[in-house]
Parts: structure tokens; C-alpha cells; sequence
């Protein structure tokens, strides 16, 4: 699967972190990354003036951090959809 820098792609990702147990949260911050991730609170939070590039890289460098399985999540297209990502040469 390629990476698609669209609205449509970084609503799938935000809906992968709905599905999880983690909260998704857009805020100003500054973080040298460009992101935090809270482990223990299950909060990630990324900068909010990012643009959608830096938006949708920042979640699939976040996904790759946490290791999350498929078959935790309990609707079938998140579970082939972080398949599908974790399949591309993103190497989660």
C-alpha cells in the first residue's frame, strides 16, 4: 500500500486510534518531533499546525512506536488496515 497524503487516508489513521485504546488529540506544543506520545495515560497528542503531510507521518511514525496488533481491534477493515500498513515497507 502506498501512502496517500490525503484527507481520506489521515481519517483511516485517526479512526485506527479511535478503534484503539489510545486517545488521539491535535494540541500546539513543542515537541522536537513533532508529537508525544503519553504511554502510560494512552494519550498521543500531535502538533495541530502541522500540515497534512506532517500530520499523517507523524501518526505512521506513532503506529510504529506502539506496536499495536490487529487482533485487538474489534472492527474488521482497522484490523486489515493496519495490516496493510504494517505489510508496506513502513516495517513496524
Amino acid at each position: 500500500m502506498a501512502i496517500k497524503f490525503t484527507k481520506h487516508f489521515l481519517d483511516k489513521l485517526e479512526n485506527l486510534f479511535a478503534a484503539s485504546d489510545y486517545v488521539l488529540r491535535y494540541e500546539k506544543g513543542n515537541f522536537k518531533s513533532g508529537y508525544c506520545v503519553l504511554k502510560e495515560t494512552k494519550i498521543v497528542i500531535v502538533n495541530k499546525y502541522f500540515p497534512l503531510e506532517g500530520k499523517i507521518n507523524a501518526l505512521i511514525d506513532i503506529l510504529g512506536e506502539l506496536q499495536l496488533n490487529p487482533q485487538d481491534f474489534k472492527e474488521k477493515s482497522a484490523q486489515d488496515f493496519l495490516k496493510e500498513l504494517q505489510q508496506t515497507q513502513l516495517k513496524f
